[in-house]
This record gives C-alpha cells, structure tokens and sequence, in this order.
C-alpha cells in the first residue's frame, strides 16, 4: 500500500522485544492503520526472539502465562464450537499461523481433517509432537480445497496483505467459510491506553483493521463480510499488557477495570477490543476471472 497517501496516526514502541519506536499511519478510505517503517521479510524472525512471546511456547511459567493458558483452554473449545456451527457436515480445515497448534488437534479430535501453516519453526516443534501436520507454505496446496480455513490473530502479522487475501480466496471451496480475527483499534481499551496499547505490538503487527477495512478489503476480492462476533478476553488479556508497558508492572485491578469498561461500552459501539469475522464467497460463488 502506498504510505505516501496515508495520514500520521499515533508513534508507539516494540516495547516486548527490540524496543525501537515506530509510526502508525492511517489510511482513511479502508480506516485502516500502517506500521511504519515495515521490517524487510528477511529481518522479521528477529522481532519474534522472545521467551515472552507467548503464542510461540507452551509455558507456564507464570501468573500471567498460567492465566493466559487457562483462558485459552477456554477458547480452545469456543472455536471449536464456532466451527461445528458454521460447517456441521466438518471437512478439510487449514488454520494459518497455527502457533503450537492446540486449535488444529482439538479440531482433529473433533473428525476435522487437519493442515496447519506456521513459520515458527519452535512452535511448529511443539506443534508437530502433538500430532498435528504442516506444510511449508500454501502454494502447493490445491485451488478451491478447504471448507473453512482460519487465521487467529495472524492477519495483521503478514506482510503482503492483499496478497494474502487473494490466496485466501484461492484456497477456499464455494460454500467454504473464512475466520479471521484481529485486535480492533476502534475500542474504547485501544483509546484508553493510546500509545501504550498492547494490540498494536509493533512491528510484528504491521496492519491494524478496523470493520471497515476488513469489509473493503475482503470485498476486492468478491469476500463478503457475513458476522462480526466479538472477543470479550481480549480487553482483559490486552488490558494488562498495556498496563504493564505503561507502568512497567502487571496492575491486575486496573487492567480488570478498563477491560470491563471496554465490553460493556461495546454493548452499544459494537467496537470490542478484538473480533472474529465471518467471511464467505459473495453469492457462494468462486470469482470468474
């Protein structure tokens, strides 16, 4: 995308890993949101270097790594529902940036047929030992072969977004279903914490999406935007992340407070901290070209 047509939006820190500062610029027509400078490919494994990157290990070393691994459990068995309810009749499933791939074994358990994608080769590790199966990348996957194919907070990771969309579209079969979830900077915990907000995690998030941006962008490709489902955890675990990079300590009363108040202002902005969009082919066809 072309920065030059964008507006400077807020400067926030890698304040997790490399500590560097950077600028969010805005693009007003999608209301969406660019990290800049963007770290070339080849130098972005260097920014994941970090027994603290939570989503790449299975510790529980913690308070908050116990928490979050509780939390996630429960989540584990919200996604699967989610799912069965979208595709009851199950099928072949590709979760991309699967992490150490605890959604992909309980959706296998489930009598889901499983492919993972996950650039991490330690989290791929952990996954592999689980059971779970990978591939390298999704170029040999064939055209139009999965029922429904997800991305967990994985979007916003990668570095050719419009690319990545189309081969989303690629992959999906005509009555498949897409889920994408992404931190939204339109919440009132996002807005609350500015430039100490955790879900901008610069520069491992190199976009950040609002409802507008995913509807347009999804759109480009004749995706249509079905559901929006909120996140609640989200403000809480983002929250107190924020917290501690804006105070250096983990304040749990304050985080707790402001993740409430960031669900129940929801209620009536419908802007939650992070959401789950649903997306299928427009009119379930494929596109002609």
């Amino acid at each position: 995308m072309d920065i030059s047509k964008t507006k400077m939006f807020l400067a926030v820190k890698d304040h997790s890993v490399s500590k560097e500062n950077f600028e969010l610029f805005r693009e007003e027509s999608l209301d969406l949101l660019i990290t800049h400078p963007q770290p070339e490919e080849k130098n972005l494994a260097k920014y994941y270097e970090s027994d603290d990157y939570i989503s790449h290990t299975d510790g529980k070393r913690s308070l908050f790594e116990k928490a979050y691994h509780f939390v996630k459990s429960i989540a584990l068995n919200s996604k699967l529902n989610l799912i069965n309810n979208l595709q009851p009749s199950k099928g072949k499933l590709l979760d991309i940036g699967a992490g150490t791939g605890d959604f992909l074994l309980v959706a296998k358990q489930n009598g889901w047929s499983i492919t993972g994608v996950e650039p991490s080769e330690k989290a791929k590790s952990i996954a592999i030992k689980k059971g779970v199966s990978f591939v390298e990348n999704t170029n040999s996957l064939d055209d139009h072969s999965f029922d429904l194919i997800s991305m967990w907070h994985v979007l916003e990771h990668v570095p050719n977004l419009e690319d990545q969309i189309k081969e989303l579209k690629r992959l999906l079969k005509p009555n498949g279903t897409i889920l994408i979830a992404v931190p939204n900077f339109n919440s009132f915990d996002a807005k609350h914490y500015g430039a100490f907000w955790a879900a901008y995690d610069v520069p491992r998030h190199l976009w950040h999406f609002s409802k507008t941006a995913i509807r347009k962008l999804f759109q480009k490709e004749d995706l249509e935007l079905q559901k929006v489902m909120p996140m609640k955890f989200d403000a809480f675990y983002v929250s107190l992340l924020s917290e501690k990079y804006k105070s250096g300590k983990m304040n749990f009363i304050n985080a707790f407070v402001i993740g409430l108040r960031s669900n129940l202002k929801a209620k009536q902005s419908l802007e939650f901290s992070s959401h789950i969009y649903v997306i299928k082919n427009a009119k379930n066809g494929i596109k002609k070209p």
